[in-house]
């Protein structure tokens, strides 16, 4: 199954000169949510990671199904304010602005190795802030998974030596 056939093009979204990859197209499709599901469980089976972390929101319409295929923990990232635990937090820039992420402080234990998850890899600030957030709370990251990799943007040179991988690349 080619993933990129469920992936629809958004010119000018969200200002313009940006295309926007929509994944709704995928999410509307039993078949190719599942298969995405599926190929991003088999991209990290020798990983042998202890959880799953994903990011708000779109992250979490991946990680969750993963982690339960996976039999995993599920950790969300949240922005910050959202969780009501104690928490750590990482402030970091986007492409539009700027944002504070969080994360429980209980749920990553010293050492653990973990996932994460996201649905788009563009300039790297929302996953390198999540790979702070994991490794503040003794946490080691095993890799990183990705639906979609905007190669352009270079996101994945911010990243440097995690392991990632992606099912599509632009």
């Amino acid at each position: 199954m080619n993933l990129k056939d469920y992936i629809r093009d958004i010119p000018d979204f969200p200002q313009p000169g940006i295309l926007f990859r929509d994944i709704t197209p995928l999410l509307k499709s039993p078949e190719a949510f599942n298969y995405a599901i599926e190929q991003m469980s088999q991209k990290c089976q020798n990983l042998q990671v202890d959880a799953i972390v994903a990011v708000e929101s779109r992250g979490f319409i991946f990680g969750a199904p993963l982690a339960c295929q996976m039999g995993k923990p599920f950790i969300p990232v949240r922005k910050e304010g959202k969780l009501p635990g104690e928490t750590v937090s990482v402030a970091y820039t986007l492409e539009y602005g700027s944002n504070v992420m969080e994360m429980h402080l209980a749920d990553v234990n010293e050492g653990d190795r973990v996932l994460i998850v996201d649905d788009v890899l563009a300039t790297g600030g929302t996953l390198l802030a999540t790979t702070e957030l994991v490794e503040k709370a003794g946490g080691q990251v095993a890799g990183i998974g990705l639906l979609i990799e905007l190669e352009g943007l270079g996101g994945r040179n911010v990243l440097g030596h995690y392991d990632i991988f992606s099912l599509i690349q632009y």
